[in-house]
């Protein structure tokens, strides 16, 4: 498939480069696309909540009264569940919330990710994406003439002026086309690419 190339100025050009349509035209998968970005999401979850049970807790060790003769209950330590200053019943421990997703899935959600930007028309590819400085205002003029205000802007080398020049606007990002993920791709109304990080993402996925 051939997909235009945008100019600076928000139209599409005589330009236009040829793409894989195993990467850039499969049919949309919901259920796979699901299964990734909640795979990929629960991946970040820091699972480092901690409480100590009636083990973990210092002291206790000696008994606090004699099995019998008091007219109190047994008791065979002061760190009991039921005690103050005791451990916790059924204590949070640190676990992984990680889920198995086979490459061959993840590799499938990406190509049903990008082929629905291409159809959505989200896709914009532009020749090169630089700045002469690191300016938001000129960074922000840049995407005001492609007609945008919230994108994501993907490179195929990181660009430091781009970068710093982005930072500071709302809605919007600056990644490397090796950076790139399911739920990045699809957080964005507006894809920005250029045409050598769009060739590396064909290398990968086609």
């Amino acid at each position: 498939m051939d997909l235009q190339i945008s100019n600076l100025s928000g139209e599409l050009s005589d330009e236009s480069v040829s793409l894989a349509d195993s990467a850039f035209a499969r049919d949309y998968n919901e259920a796979l696309i699901h299964q990734v970005v909640t795979a990929y999401m629960a991946t970040g979850r820091s699972g480092t909540k901690a409480q100590k049970r009636r083990s973990d807790v210092s002291g206790g060790g000696i008994k606090p009264w004699r099995q019998k003769g008091t007219g109190r209950a047994r008791a065979g330590t002061s760190r009991s569940p039921i005690w103050r200053g005791g451990g916790v019943t059924f204590a949070a421990v640190p676990r992984s919330y990680e889920q198995k997703v086979n490459r061959k899935m993840f590799r499938a959600a990406m190509q049903s990710i990008l082929s629905e930007l291409v159809r959505q028309q989200r896709l914009v590819v532009v020749n090169e994406f630089t700045l002469e400085a690191p300016k938001t205002k000129l960074f922000v003029a840049k995407m005001r003439e492609l007609g945008l205000a919230s994108a994501l802007i993907i490179t195929a080398e990181f660009d430091d002026r781009l970068f710093l020049a982005a930072r500071n606007v709302m809605h919007t990002d600056v990644i490397t086309s090796d950076q790139i993920d399911p739920v990045t791709l699809i957080a964005y109304p507006h894809v920005v690419i250029t045409v050598d990080a769009l060739k590396q993402l064909e290398e990968t996925y086609a």
